[in-house]
């Protein structure tokens, strides 16, 4: 069943109208996502393999939880219901840390226009990786790597990590976040 999305404005405000989420990725119409980024206390982060079958970044690494937040949904709520879709987790309000609201812009090659505020959040990760029951439509791996790999290529052993690339400043201000409460 394809969703509904609330319509923002250029600078991120609500006008009060909907759309489809198909209508506004066609159309590159704003609309509101979260995003959720999981640290360790030793400064990993937990980052998601796109799916094979995404229409967009498939087979990139990426945040932690991210998704669309459905007409009138409160921000919150999304954050909490993507987290349990994706990862099986189940996380208080109270572990939310807000981060801020991000506009982004990215048109790919199969026509889709993502115009979206991404509010951002970030939650301690205390489980262990096999506790997490991955939504395998939209996750194809779930792995810890050390926070450096943001926003730049990161080398493995045998093989060339590629990173979903939002711009650089707002993995700074991800980053600093982590540094922040890691230091609290």
């Amino acid at each position: 069943m394809e969703e509904w999305v609330d319509v923002l404005d250029q600078d991120g405000r609500y006008t009060g109208e909907t759309i489809l989420k198909s209508e506004a990725h066609r159309q590159g119409i704003f609309h509101p996502t979260v995003h959720i980024w999981f640290y360790t206390s030793q400064g990993e982060i937990l980052l998601q393999l796109r799916s094979p079958v995404k229409k967009t970044f498939p087979g990139f690494w990426d945040v932690s939880v991210a998704g669309h937040i459905g007409a009138g949904e409160p921000v919150e709520e999304a954050a909490l219901r993507e987290i349990r879709e994706e990862l099986g987790l189940s996380v208080g309000k109270k572990d939310l840390s807000p981060v801020g609201v991000f506009k982004s812009i990215k048109r790919h090659d199969n026509g889709i226009i993502d115009c979206e505020y991404h509010h951002t959040f970030l939650c301690q990760f205390n489980h262990t990786l096999s506790a997490l029951e991955i939504q395998e439509e939209e996750v194809s791996e779930i792995r810890l790597f050390p926070m450096e790999i943001l926003g730049q290529p990161y080398i493995t052993d045998k093989t060339k990590v590629k990173i979903v690339p939002h711009d650089g400043s707002y993995y700074r201000v991800v980053c600093d976040a982590i540094r922040k409460h890691l230091k609290s």
